[in-house]
């Protein structure tokens, strides 16, 4: 068996953003324009809101995208404000995103990067 080294980040967020189907992307490349590095998207079915709102004549799909975000906590605020514009998160009905700092995370680090950020690079 050989031996690995485990890299784990403890100065890191997930941001978590629930936006009608279809604009998944569109949430996905703000991020990344705000510095993201990726993200994951899976999709889901949402209930309570949309009854109530669909009494009132607004239609609230019930089909969902969910993205998930781990970023550093010093890009996080930015990510997370850039997310909101693009989901228009402003408007009844389009959305919600909450962040969660996390304890840690875990992943690989393409060395070159993880001696840029450890400051042993030039």
């Amino acid at each position: 068996m050989s031996e690995s080294n485990i890299t784990v980040l403890t100065d890191v967020s997930l941001i978590t953003c629930v936006v009608q189907r279809g604009l998944g992307d569109e949430i996905v490349k703000a991020a990344q324009q705000a510095g993201a590095q990726g993200a994951t998207i899976h999709y889901g079915k949402g209930s309570g809101i949309h009854e109530l709102l669909g009494v009132l004549s607004v239609a609230i799909d019930v089909e969902k995208e969910v993205i998930n975000i781990v970023v550093a906590n010093d890009q996080a605020d930015r990510i997370f404000e850039r997310i909101y514009i693009a989901g228009n998160l402003d408007t009844p009905g389009m959305g919600i995103a909450y962040m969660t700092k996390l304890e840690k995370a875990a992943t690989h680090i393409a060395p070159e990067i993880l001696e840029r950020l450890l400051g042993h690079g030039s």
